[in-house]
């Protein structure tokens, strides 16, 4: 096992390790290899010192070069916006209800707006905004707060029952479940439910049907249709927020919903504001 022995068989130096009495030859690397090394070292060296490379405390080196993605990314950006300067300014003078009529300015409010609304509101009406429980279907004609496009800017613009913008979309419905007896919710489901389902205990929703008049018929009418402009659900046409299967039902009545949209005002730019009202309301859902 010493050091500088020859192997016999190929005549290279051996490196003095040896496991089961196999020896470990001192072949050098291929000189190709080593200057390939090298080369990206050196490399390394002088793009770590060209560009944006080592994170610091606060950020990361600058490079002397000064390159940078994001001052690339606002470049493109800034050059889009001024190729559309002038589409963006006729957005933002023509009235909401009056712009399909113009096909050119239309299109380009509806494509801007799909970008903000994938961005924005994806996450939570879908990518197709085809909605989920607790989060409206934008592609039905179901509009709490009306769906045409002076509503829908409205809504997007405000939001809905939030805290941040005093002209919010706003309704409440009470917690039944401290107002109401167990027997007289389970009667009022009931009656929910045969509004829309034709399976249906009769006896239980007729007594239930005099517990809704009492309790439900201020906001959702004598027959359950809803009233869109203070935000109640219409409950005869069987598209359910949360559910219409009789313990979805039960849990809304006993302890009421609340869902929340941010006032999207303050934090898009008004062409973006209308652009992506524009495109909701091109989905097939808008009146």
């Amino acid at each position: 096992m010493s050091k500088g022995k020859t192997d016999d068989v190929t005549g290279t130096e051996t490196t003095g390790h040896s496991w089961d009495g196999i020896e470990e030859l001192n072949t050098p690397l291929p000189r190709w290899w080593l200057w390939t090394l090298y080369l990206c070292i050196i490399w390394g060296v002088i793009y770590t010192i060209a560009y944006p490379a080592w994170p610091m405390v606060s950020g990361a080196t600058k490079g002397v070069l000064g390159w940078s993605t994001r001052a690339n990314v606002a470049a493109e950006i800034t050059a889009h916006e001024s190729k559309n300067a002038d589409l963006a300014t006729a957005l933002l003078a023509t009235d909401m209800d009056v712009l399909p009529a113009s096909a050119d300015l239309n299109r380009y409010a509806v494509a801007r707006g799909g970008a903000v609304f994938r961005a924005n509101c994806s996450q939570c009406h879908g990518s197709g905004a085809a909605g989920a429980k607790g989060y409206p279907n934008l592609l039905d004609d179901e509009w709490l707060w009306g769906g045409a496009m002076a509503d829908i800017e409205y809504t997007v613009r405000h939001g809905i029952r939030n805290e941040q913008d005093a002209d919010a979309r706003y309704s409440q419905m009470p917690a039944f479940g401290e107002l109401l007896e167990k027997d007289e919710i389970t009667a009022v489901v009931e009656h929910v439910v045969s509004l829309s389902n034709a399976e249906f205990d009769a006896t239980l929703a007729e007594a239930g049907a005099t517990v809704f008049a009492d309790n439900c018929s201020a906001c959702h009418g004598e027959t359950g249709l809803g009233d869109r402009a203070q935000g109640a659900p219409n409950l005869a046409d069987a598209i359910w927020l949360y559910g219409g299967d009789r313990n979805a039902l039960t849990e809304t009545v006993k302890n009421a919903r609340f869902g929340v949209m941010p006032a999207w005002g303050p934090r898009l730019t008004e062409a973006d504001v209308r652009a992506v009202s524009a495109y909701v309301h091109s989905l097939g859902g808008g009146e």
